[in-house]
This record gives C-alpha cells, sequence and structure tokens, in this order.
C-alpha cells in the first residue's frame, strides 16, 4: 500500500480526490528518474519543466492571495527596488522586448499598483515608480515566487547558486538566438 494512514484520514475537509491527488503527486516526486536514463539534457529539461510548473501554480495562488500574478510581482518587485526606472531598463533587466513589458506596466498602473511618469529629460520615455497600494503589495513577503526561490537557495552553498546563476544565464542566452 502506497499510503501509511487510510484514504479517508489524508483528507483535509473531506475532499478524498484531492487528497488522493496530493498523495499521488508526492509519490511520484519521490519515485526519482535515475539520471543515466534520461541522459544530461532531459534530466535538465525535466528539472525545468517542474520548475515552470511551480512558477505557474505559485503565480496563480499569488493571484488569488495578493492579487497579482508571479510576471506582475516581479515588475513590482523590482520598481520597488529602482524607484523612477525606466521601462526600458526594467525590460532589458528582466531579459524581454519592451513591448511585451508595455501591457503588464499598463494593467498595473490601470490597477493602482504603479505610477507611470514622463521622464522630464526625455518625453518619449516613461519612468516608473509604485503607488502605496503597489508598495504593500511590494511588502508582501509570504506565499511568493520569491519566498519559494529564498527557501530553495538558502538550502544551498553559494557556489552551487553561482553554478545555477551560470547556467541559466546561458539557457536564457541561447533560448535567445
Amino acid at each position: 500500500m502506497r499510503y501509511s494512514q487510510p484514504r479517508a484520514a489524508c483528507t483535509e475537509g473531506g475532499d478524498v480526490k484531492r487528497a488522493q491527488r496530493r498523495a499521488d503527486r508526492r509519490a511520484a516526486e519521490s519515485e526519482e528518474v535515475a539520471p543515466r536514463a534520461l541522459g544530461p539534457v532531459l534530466s535538465f529539461m525535466r528539472a525545468l519543466w517542474g520548475v515552470n510548473h511551480g512558477l505557474e501554480s505559485t503565480s496563480r495562488r499569488m493571484k488569488v492571495r495578493l492579487g497579482v500574478t508571479g510576471p506582475e510581482r516581479i515588475v513590482i518587485r523590482l520598481v520597488g527596488r529602482f524607484a523612477g526606472i525606466s521601462a526600458g531598463e526594467l525590460a532589458r533587466i528582466l531579459r524581454v522586448h519592451p513591448s511585451t513589458l508595455t501591457g503588464l506596466v499598463k494593467r498595473l498602473s490601470r490597477r493602482g499598483l504603479l505610477l507611470r511618469s514622463p521622464d522630464p529629460a526625455d518625453a518619449r520615455r516613461a519612468l516608473l515608480t509604485l503607488t502605496s497600494k503597489g508598495e504593500a503589495v511590494d511588502g508582501e513577503r509570504h506565499g511568493t515566487v520569491e519566498a519559494a526561490v529564498t527557501s530553495a537557495l538558502d538550502a544551498l552553498s553559494p557556489r552551487d547558486v553561482r553554478a545555477a546563476v551560470t547556467v541559466l544565464d546561458a539557457l536564457a542566452r541561447a533560448m535567445d538566438r
């Protein structure tokens, strides 16, 4: 038997199907696939797939809890860190085309989280700052993508973190080609 307790005892709120899915997912996660069975590329892609799934799941939970998705949250975090940043510079930091960022910035502005102001030196450029509502979202630390990333990185050595960043940067550059 895969479960240490009867199925009914595993439920939260009596939702047997949800508890069954959680138990199945935990069992699948614990059954590691040997790296030699997949090879280095597929093993790495499998890990990336898991990260992507985790990002999407956490983003959906953040939308319900905080009112912003993961991508919206990182924009808020960066604008909070670099008040007055231009949209172009923000796009460079995020490694996206400025047009990709335009819709996201407009949505956050419409919802009262970001303020877009013309750059006094160049009226064609918009400078971004947080509103008080945006600052409140920026200050939230629990249940966020970066809380999960912080937890994972805290378990690694600084050398391992640098190596992971190097690999992910190389992959991002390769994907940009």
